[in-house]
């Protein structure tokens, strides 16, 4: 149990580190900084309420152990919470994040969505006393906290590629990721541009919609070749 909670605690540690680090940019146009605030404020936004979120959640179920409230009242409350979550993690989506950011974007909201999952496996671990589920809300946990971690790095990786263009140097790639977590980042890459462009189908609804998921597969390709050890 000690060690569920320091994770837990370790999770929206690194996201408040990211919140601490979003609006430090330099650029040297008024109007990119203008955009890159803009950008800043509305990431920050997100996840101090993904934050916000997650620590409720905990902090219910530790009301239900202790007896504070029933196992409905709890189950009840999951209810709001999943709710909260899918509509925070879909503003990911209204983002305009600068070019160096996109990834670092990508990661985070995989990360929230791969959270979301563990939540579900969670609450059907409480619906049904399933052990399995909670096996599987762990592992995703876990996946999670890989993930945010990953988008903390590209963030800080595109920061110092910022400072790195401007000055004429060479931006460099982030190191040390496993081919493995790599292969991860771009199924789920490849999964989420299927899921916005595809139909129930499995087709495109015009050719425009088509071309885009065309394009989205491609950034996707892009970033497993630039990130594969």
């Amino acid at each position: 149990m000690k060690k569920k909670k320091i994770q837990n605690i370790s999770i929206l540690t690194i996201a408040i580190l990211i919140i601490g680090s979003i609006i430090a940019y330099n650029y040297s146009v008024d109007i990119t900084k203008q955009k890159g605030l803009q950008f800043g404020n509305e990431l920050n936004q997100i996840e101090n309420n993904l934050s916000d979120i997650q620590a409720k959640f905990y902090s219910e179920k530790i009301k239900w152990v202790e007896g504070d409230i029933s196992k409905i009242e709890l189950l009840k409350f999951y209810k709001i919470h999943i709710d909260n979550f899918k509509k925070n993690i879909s503003k990911y989506d209204e983002l305009t994040p600068p070019e160096l950011f996109k990834s670092s974007v990508i990661l985070l909201k995989i990360s929230a969505e791969t959270q979301l999952e563990s939540d579900l496996q969670f609450i059907e671990w409480i619906k049904t006393g399933d052990e399995s589920a909670k096996i599987r809300s762990d592992a995703l946990f876990q996946e999670s906290y890989e993930y945010q971690n990953l988008g903390l790095v590209e963030f800080q990786t595109a920061k110092v590629g910022i400072k790195y263009y401007e000055g004429g140097e060479k931006f460099e790639e982030p190191q040390g990721v496993s081919a493995q977590k790599v292969l991860q980042v771009y199924e789920k890459m490849e999964k989420q541009c299927s899921e916005q462009f595809r139909n129930e189908l499995g087709g495109f609804d015009s050719n425009q919609i088509e071309i885009e998921w065309f394009d989205c597969n491609n950034e996707a390709k892009e970033w497993k070749i630039q990130h594969m050890p």
